[in-house]
């Protein structure tokens, strides 16, 4: 045998199904399937051979480091090796290749947030280790480079150059947990938000269920994300109403009935129309249900009593704006147009927030 051929020749099943990374990284079933028995592989990973056992069962078919491409492909192959043994699925005959699937695994944490794009992430070359997250019940401990985290519901993967990935809100809990630099958590949690990956409810919301906002450190990187994120909103609305022609409103204001009540705070209002939009940018916390509730309580009493004095409440989550901003227009648009056949709304004495 030429031990400098990455792939035997005695190999008696065509390899043209395979994509390159996948001729250059297999499983012990993989290539078992392809007639290699495993005296042969060990006989090509002898010390000085042309293979090498990156992970238990699974192996470098050439000589040198693995690229990233190839770590992380290995680390999701000896992840899904218990559910997914033997080749990758195969195409029928005229199809091109199609890459294997990893059944129930994904790329999570910090490798993952990289795949996503992060620029405060270390490039892969620079992890040590790659996190992946597998169902609760499965038997797989970690080693080598690849740290097993366990979920009882796995979210969806969003596919990354090929691969499954954790999407980001999932990512950054992963990641967040296993961080204990203030700094590094606040860029974290800056970056989703800023470079549109997610809102930060849904940061939040991850962050709580991994019982990850008890820890000072995180709490406050999550008050400057919700700042962050509020800010970020109110930009996005003011973009709305210039980019899609809306009348100007007058912005951050209080209502007040005379030497009355105060109604509330809005975020934009038109007099005229007697029309408001408020931007819904709560966010659950742990332990704080009840508080949670009480917000949610107080924006419905505020909506119902502007409502009974003929005022308009239309209410933006920051996701609305940030994916369907033409459609939020839309809506704001129709409650102006409907203010004509309205009764007269009551007078309120308008302030500045």
């Amino acid at each position: 045998m030429n031990h400098n051929t990455p792939v035997p020749p005695l190999f008696p099943r065509p390899l043209r199904h395979l994509s390159e990374v996948h001729r250059r990284v297999m499983t012990t079933a993989q290539l078992k399937s392809h007639g290699v028995p495993a005296a042969e592989t060990n006989e090509q990973c002898r010390p000085g051979g042309p293979w090498r056992q990156l992970l238990p069962g699974v192996f470098l078919l050439h000589p040198g480091p693995p690229t990233s491409e190839e770590r992380l492909h290995a680390v999701l192959m000896y992840a899904a090796r218990e559910r997914t043994p033997g080749v990758p699925s195969q195409p029928n005959a005229g199809e091109g290749h199609t890459a294997p699937g990893y059944s129930e695994v994904m790329i999570t944490g910090l490798a993952a947030l990289t795949l996503h794009g992060f620029s405060a992430t270390p490039p892969l070359t620079a992890l040590d280790t790659i996190d992946v997250l597998v169902p609760r019940m499965r038997r797989l401990r970690s080693t080598g480079c690849v740290r097993i985290l366990r979920t009882p519901a796995l979210p969806t993967p969003q596919q990354v150059t090929g691969l499954p990935v954790a999407p980001v809100p999932r990512a950054l809990a992963d990641a967040v947990a296993e961080l204990t630099d203030a700094g590094a958590v606040r860029r974290l949690l800056t970056e989703a938000v800023r470079a549109g990956h997610c809102e930060p409810a849904a940061v939040v919301r991850e962050l709580n269920q991994a019982k990850l906002l008890s820890r000072p450190h995180v709490v406050d990187a999550v008050d400057s994300l919700l700042a962050e994120g509020r800010a970020i909103a109110e930009d996005r609305l003011y973009e709305m109403v210039h980019d899609y022609g809306l009348p100007d409103p007058v912005w951050n204001v209080d209502l007040r009935l005379p030497g009355g009540p105060h109604l509330g705070g809005l975020d934009a209002y038109w007099p005229d129309q007697a029309v408001a939009v408020e931007l819904d940018t709560r966010a659950p916390r742990q332990g704080h249900r009840e508080d949670d509730d009480a917000l949610w309580s107080e924006y419905a009493r505020k909506r119902e009593h502007l409502e009974r004095l003929g005022i308009t409440v239309v209410y933006i989550t920051p996701k609305k704006l940030r994916d369907a901003m033409e459609q939020q227009a839309a809506v704001v648009r129709t409650a102006l147009m409907a203010a004509a056949d309205r009764d007269p709304a009551a007078y309120v004495v308008v302030l500045p927030r």
